[in-house]
């Protein structure tokens, strides 16, 4: 129904696509996974519209096509449902279900009454009952993604895209979305089905393509792939060495075994991302966070820096409970977090670099409004050299920078502040081998220095060499924990399969 073949995508510096052939048949539901940039939303916009591709071709129905918007795509029959989302939260439930497409009375004016009636049918078919000229905005999430999943079905799509359709749904929602894509399937329409969630693939999926640094590596019925070589191909890793028993650390442990915890935090809970995780950092020590994109990593390091409200669950700094859901509290109690996306969360790339690295310090220091100048200038003076950051002076536009130097400056803004907890969300994602090798020594030296640190990183090289215990998450909650000689890659992958530890993935 849907196909692409040699594929590929540039953007400057970047490429996002190479030579990928991908094929969504009527009547089948094909899993389209892979990490952070292995190219599953660039896929996705090429199919429906969004980019045009450099080379090769898509064929829809048997004939090739260029879609030039996302409108021409979904006018064709292809509807996609986000993750995040896209619709309009001011008007009402029916107008965003009917919009572009409202029935129309004599005068050619909209009937509405025509419209509230099937738009009301529309959605209790799918076990949803709201009413619907209520402002789609005065619904949960949930309800949102149900609304554009019916939205989806409603329009006689021949192809459903569905990114990571279940990351807002409850339970009940969720047996509701596996029927209607069953539905589709039996009605012989090709189903695209993005997921982190290997549970939900082996439940609904015939076929899958695996997808890493933008080319595929493997397609092929999903019933003949095992979890266990699924996720090693998703992590760049060969199955028979996550079988391997040579495969352990790399690197020497921080002796901390007598030290109490200065982090500590308990059963934290957040609505559709975590389910009670708890950990514990020693001053010293690198404590990794292991996991599939979307387990929960992320959202475990917000929480705990109160970048992210919890429903339940305590943090605790050397002894102190932290108050939960304020960044202010966390950073006052010693807590400082390096994001993931350093361009839209971290970096000021319109700020110079002595700016950006005194930022989160200016509080200290000034005193009745005046900063003290000379205090920042020795700040950032220290930091540049400690760093080695790479820059024409402290002047210069951080924006002007290579990644590696963003990501150092950001590492030096909350240094600065001297705090007894670092997270690090993927600190060396994007950055040369170079740049990524200093910033691995820099957290190295930081632990020797005393300093508790929390890791985050896809590549699990870098988790193993980098950790001296790797906590597991999976659906966001913790599944196993490594220690001592269990801190492998072979571990960390049977953990993220579920496959128990030192067993096979039969």
């Amino acid at each position: 129904m849907l196909s692409v073949t040699r594929l590929s995508k540039t953007f400057p510096g970047v490429r996002a696509l190479s030579d990928v052939d991908f094929t969504a048949r009527a009547g089948h539901v094909h899993a389209l996974v892979g990490e952070n940039g292995a190219g599953k939303s660039t896929l996705i916009k090429v199919l429906t519209g969004v980019y045009r591709p450099d080379h090769g071709e898509v064929t829809y129905d048997g004939e090739p096509v260029r879609f030039a918007t996302p409108l021409q795509a979904q006018r064709a029959g292809i509807s996609t449902i986000y993750q995040e989302v896209n619709l309009v939260p001011l008007m009402s439930v029916a107008r965003n279900l009917f919009l572009g497409r409202e029935p129309l009375g004599r005068l050619g004016l909209i009937d509405f009454r025509r419209m509230h009636r099937e738009a009301d049918e529309a959605l209790r078919g799918l076990g949803i009952r709201v009413d619907v000229r209520r402002p789609l905005r005065e619904l949960g999430v949930g309800a949102q993604q149900m609304v554009a999943l019916a939205r989806a079905v409603a329009v006689d799509a021949r192809v459903v895209i569905m990114d990571e359709p279940t990351s807002s749904l409850e339970p009940r929602e969720v047996r509701t979305l596996f029927e209607v894509i069953r539905m589709l399937r039996e009605r012989g329409v090709a189903v695209v089905y993005v997921s982190h969630r290997m549970d939900e693939l082996y439940e609904l999926c015939d076929t899958i393509t695996v997808l890493r640094d933008g080319r595929v590596v493997h397609t092929g019925p999903l019933a003949e792939l095992d979890r266990l070589p699924l996720v090693a191909m998703m992590l760049g890793r060969e199955t028979g060495e996550v079988r391997a028993e040579g495969l352990t650390r790399f690197s020497g442990s921080h002796d901390t075994d007598d030290a109490e915890p200065v982090l500590t935090a308990r059963d934290l809970t957040v609505r559709h991302h975590l389910r009670g995780v708890s950990l514990s950092v020693r001053p010293g020590e690198v404590v990794g966070l292991g996991g599939l994109l979307g387990s929960g990593r992320s959202e475990t390091a917000k929480a705990i820096a109160g970048a992210l409200p919890t429903d339940s669950g305590r943090v605790v700094v050397a002894g102190v409970p932290v108050r939960p859901g304020s960044t202010a509290a966390a950073v006052r109690a010693g807590i400082s977090l390096l994001p993931e996306d350093r361009k839209s969360e971290g970096i000021l790339p319109g700020l110079s670099v002595r700016e950006n690295i005194a930022l989160a310090a200016l509080p200290g220091l000034s005193r009745f409004g005046l900063v003290d100048d000379a205090r920042v200038d020795r700040i950032v003076e220290t930091f540049v050299k400690r760093l080695r950051i790479k820059a024409a002076g402290p002047h210069q536009k951080v924006g002007e920078l290579s990644g590696g130097n963003q990501q150092k400056v950001l590492l030096a803004r909350w240094l600065a502040l001297h705090p007894k907890v670092l997270l690090l969300d993927e600190p060396t994602r994007g950055i040369d081998v170079g740049a990524k090798a200093e910033v691995q020594a820099l957290v190295d030296e930081l632990a020797d220095d005393g300093l508790a640190v929390l890791l985050i990183s896809s590549d699990t090289e870098e988790l193993i060499e980098g950790s001296d215990r790797v906590v597991v998450l999976k659906d966001g909650a913790v599944v196993r924990e490594l220690t001592g000689d269990a801190v492998t890659e072979g571990e960390l992958m049977r953990a993220i399969a579920a496959v128990p530890a030192g067993g096979s993935d039969d």
